[in-house]
């Protein structure tokens, strides 16, 4: 299987536990739409907009959030990016992502999948960015070490978040800890 067959896969499996006429139940639609229009839709060259991974990296025991201020956007932000040639499924382009951002290593994904899918329209030439989100947990006692892609890298408690981030970054921490407290 490929990276494009495992977002198919991943895709047709997303649900939101909580309503499945919800606005997550349109963009899974809208991403699978994508895919099956571009066979290039995984990567950054399709200029119709491309599928990201990215992962918000949780210390449940504190309670707290890792974001960083991206250095382009300026922008507190979850850990994430552009799939890769190499990333074999859009968990482990997640996890690489969360681990080369982070400087954690030992992070592991919250099982069951992706807790959220966010479509973002981003500058020309290419027009959306429809990320896959999962959930990273943080080994006891992580130390967080700033990537060049960062002007910042913080701990942020749970409600902390939306005096810092825009409300995406506010539904992925909200539809985290739902996740963590078993409400998927």
């Amino acid at each position: 299987m490929n990276l494009y067959d495992d977002a198919l896969l991943v895709l047709k499996q997303y649900e939101d536990p909580a309503d499945p006429d919800t606005d997550q139940e349109q963009l899974r639609r809208v991403y699978l739409d994508h895919l099956a229009r571009h066979p290039d839709g995984m990567w950054k060259a399709c200029e119709a907009g491309h599928l990201t991974a990215s992962a918000l990296v949780v210390d449940p025991e504190r309670g707290r959030v890792l974001l960083t201020l991206h250095r382009k956007l300026q922008m507190w932000l979850q850990m994430g990016g552009h799939c890769e040639p190499d990333d074999a499924t859009l968990a482990a382009a997640a996890l690489r992502e969360a681990t080369e951002e982070s400087g954690i290593s030992g992070l592991t994904l919250l099982s069951g999948g992706p807790v959220a899918l966010d479509r973002h329209p981003i500058p020309a030439p290419c027009h959306w960015h429809l990320d896959v989100q999962y959930a990273a947990l943080a080994p006891h006692g992580a130390t967080a070490q700033i990537s060049d892609e960062s002007l910042d890298l913080r701990w942020f408690t749970y409600d902390e978040v939306a005096e810092v981030a825009d409300a995406s970054v506010v539904r992925l921490v909200a539809r985290t800890r739902a996740a963590l407290d078993g409400g998927r």
